[in-house]
């Protein structure tokens, strides 16, 4: 129960996201919540936003903002989508959270390659 209020608390540091960003083309697939990630593009490294509409989840993108943020396009290109269980969230959250952790991982490789 403590592992899920720490991932609570920490989507409560997610900074606000701008409604006009919650379109479709934003949305993360493969994720039971609805989740946004948005990109920027700044001095070479990719910057990540994003939120959802499940509390537990903001959680989830706060963590994966916070490791992919600032990272250039090519350690982008390498990431291994084994992060889930190198982060030991296959023992906290159920597998359909972690089916859309991939999913947002997932995305932040498309912005990646489209950059």
């Amino acid at each position: 129960m403590q592992k899920y209020e720490y991932i609570i608390d920490l989507g409560k540091k997610l900074p606000k996201f701008d409604e006009k960003n919650q379109i479709p083309e934003n949305l993360v697939h493969g994720c039971t919540s609805q989740v946004w990630l948005i990109c920027e593009q700044k001095d070479g490294k990719l910057i990540f936003s994003g939120t959802s509409d499940a509390i537990i989840v903001k959680g989830l993108v706060y963590m994966i903002l916070q490791i992919f943020s600032n990272s250039t396009i090519e350690e982008l290109k390498e990431v291994d989508m084994d992060i889930v269980y190198e982060l030991g969230l296959s023992e906290v959250i159920t597998p359909n959270r972690q089916s859309g952790v991939i999913g947002m991982i997932k995305k932040i490789k498309e912005y990646a390659l489209k950059s």
